[in-house]
């Protein structure tokens, strides 16, 4: 059941001047964080429409308002209606960390600039000398922020398959203080066992992060299997139409959500109130964009698997993925991304300049179907030697099925790869 979490003050360790409680807006309030109309009970798409979307309380408007706006007036020295400056806090804001925060089964979310801007946050809430164990094939961008930015302030890293608990248990020394996983994995599709790594970390005193983009809270809630915060790219599934930058951090403890909150204020990578606003928009259709990305990634999966172009798929949906059954253990669905090997960087660039339906170019989890080539876009920066250690090819492509018709798809996909 999800955790009771009431609002909190967000300058933390400043005194309390008196300040009105965030439960009045003049007669009026916004949700705090933790706040629903909603309840448990209450299925996915149902709290995906209303948690912290409820009609706004002036003027009855079914969309919430954008409150575009940089500071507040204030009543008088230290009284205000529970909002000083945008950087601190926005309604729009709020909103949006509390529909996130419940779809996740979360007590709070915080929300930043970008993705990696949610990773940076999670990071900065150690200190000089801690040690992370990670994921030996995340998104190129995290082990690039982990090794060319992270390390130059005192933090260490190490990277193990994550799929495997005794490589996991013998990365851990005694000042690692965090695991940060990504199940399944970009772009290799490679799950970890989520109660599993948990129970483990926990056990030797360490917090899990799960990096969930992939799969979007509609298809996995890591947080049910023990982890202790979850991030995602907005940008990605959450948002879902390829028009806004955005990440979020979920957490399971007061003291997480009050650091967070503390890194807002004081770094400054917030969202926006548009690009919140439309994360609120996307968030609203999440469930049905999520059974058709799964629908048509199944059959897509299904068609590369045995074309004679295609030399190996990456799927967790498929029966022959290495942990199939884990999927479906842990996940609900298996979703729309999909790696595929042509057998080189020849055949993989023939094919990607055929496409027509499918638009070659980084990014994922948008209607649109996107494809990509690691090699050369999201992977170019961790090197030859890693991509090689990991597995990632030259000739490999990675796909994220869109919401057209899958008709059309594999259509595209069919006339793409006769170019090899």
């Amino acid at each position: 059941m999800k955790a009771e979490f009431k609002s909190y003050n967000p300058w933390l360790f400043a005194p309390e001047a008196n300040i009105d409680e965030r439960t009045s807006m003049s007669q009026h309030r916004f949700p705090n964080p933790g706040d629903s109309l909603t309840n448990n009970k209450s299925g996915f798409a149902t709290r995906a429409i209303h948690d912290g979307q409820e009609p706004d309380p002036l003027t009855g408007a079914v969309s919430p308002a954008i409150y575009a706006t940089s500071t507040y007036v204030q009543e008088e020295i230290g009284k205000h209606k529970g909002y000083e400056y945008a950087r601190v806090s926005n309604p729009t804001r709020d909103r949006l960390e509390t529909n996130l925060a419940s779809l996740e089964n979360g007590i709070a979310a915080k929300v930043f600039a970008s993705g990696m801007a949610a990773i940076n946050a999670v990071a900065s809430m150690l200190k000089a000398g801690d040690h992370v164990v990670a994921g030996h094939n995340l998104y190129g961008g995290t082990p690039r922020l982990f090794n060319q930015v992270l390390v130059n302030f005192g933090l260490t890293f190490t990277y193990v398959d994550t799929s495997d608990l005794d490589k996991v248990e013998r990365a851990f020394q005694k000042n690692t203080r965090l695991l940060f996983v990504e199940s399944p994995t970009n772009p290799l599709m490679e799950l970890c066992d989520l109660r599993a790594v948990a129970d483990l970390s926990h056990a030797h005193g360490i917090e899990v992060v799960v990096d969930n983009t992939f799969m979007s809270p509609y298809f996995q809630r890591p947080i049910d299997f023990g982890a202790d915060m979850v991030v995602h790219s907005t940008t990605k599934f959450l948002n879902g139409h390829s028009d806004g930058l955005g990440g979020v951090v979920v957490c399971t403890k007061p003291e997480q959500a009050e650091k967070l909150a503390f890194l807002q204020k004081c770094a400054g990578a917030i969202l926006s109130p548009f690009e919140c606003w439309l994360i609120l928009r996307g968030v609203k259709t999440l469930a049905v964009r999520m059974e058709q990305h799964d629908r048509s990634g199944r059959r897509i999966a299904g068609y590369l698997s045995k074309h004679k172009k295609v030399q190996k798929v990456f799927y967790p949906g498929l029966p022959d993925h290495p942990q199939h059954e884990l999927a479906k253990r842990q996940m609900s669905g298996f979703g729309a991304l999909i790696a595929f090997e042509t057998g080189s960087l020849a055949n993989a660039n023939k094919m990607l300049r055929k496409v027509r339906i499918c638009s070659l170019g980084e990014s994922l989890g948008g209607v649109e179907t996107l494809i990509s080539h690691p090699a050369t876009m999201t992977h170019a920066g961790v090197g030859e030697e890693v991509r090689r250690k990991i597995g990632i090819t030259d000739g490999m492509v990675r796909i994220s099925v869109g919401i057209e018709d899958v008709d059309d798809i594999l259509e595209d996909l069919d006339q793409a790869l006769e170019a090899i």
